[in-house]
């Protein structure tokens, strides 16, 4: 006669080493964009005026703060674009590829940093977006689409963006002109982009 189990085993608790290690992985994952991000974060900071600014270990405290919610933020979220909740946070946690660049973009328009500084911001920011679309690099992309076009077109955006942002006009009548058609070439692109994406080829 077969005996039969008195008790069922059970599953232990997870041990702490291996919280430990998954903690680890989901840190250390995706070098490249975590890279790339924290970079981008700090330099928006403009960390050589930061440096000789009064009161420097508040703001070395901020840098280490930045930089580690942009080492949190910067992985790509490559997944398909499903809502599961309508809350602020997880709607951040989701789009935080787009929350960080947005938000280097506002800090390095408030710090003001030199001609040397922005071209190494915008740099970065063109080398992030690039790594971090998902409709290019990630697993969920339509197949066969062409990865140079974007990064072409996102260059040659950014190198425009650039001169017309140090264009000499600041003072002079001309000054609306090219913030004008800098708004309307924006649009363009921001309708162009959301059509494609919503009717992709094929």
């Amino acid at each position: 006669m077969t005996g039969v189990p008195t008790h069922t085993s059970r599953p232990g608790p997870r041990p702490a080493d291996s919280r430990a290690a998954l903690l680890i992985a989901r840190l250390t994952s995706r070098i490249t964009d975590r890279v790339l991000g924290t970079a981008l974060a700090v330099a928006a900071c403009n960390p050589p005026a930061a440096l000789h600014a009064p009161l420097s270990v508040g703001v070395l405290l901020l840098l280490a703060g930045a930089a580690a919610a942009a080492w949190w933020a910067s992985p790509m979220v490559d997944a398909r674009p499903v809502l599961t909740s309508m809350s602020l946070r997880t709607a951040a946690a989701r789009r935080r590829t787009t929350v960080l660049p947005a938000a280097a973009i506002a800090v390095a328009a408030v710090t003001g940093p030199a001609l040397w500084l922005t071209v190494c911001i915008a740099a970065l920011l063109l080398a992030y977006l690039l790594v971090t679309d998902a409709w290019t690099a990630g697993v969920t992309a339509p197949p066969g689409r062409p990865r140079a076009t974007p990064a072409l077109a996102a260059s040659a955006a950014t190198a425009l963006v650039l001169l017309a942002a140090h264009a000499p006009v600041a003072g002079t009548a001309w000054a609306r002109l090219p913030a004008s058609l800098a708004v309307a070439a924006t649009t363009v692109c921001l309708v162009l982009a959301l059509r494609t994406r919503r009717r992709p080829p094929g």
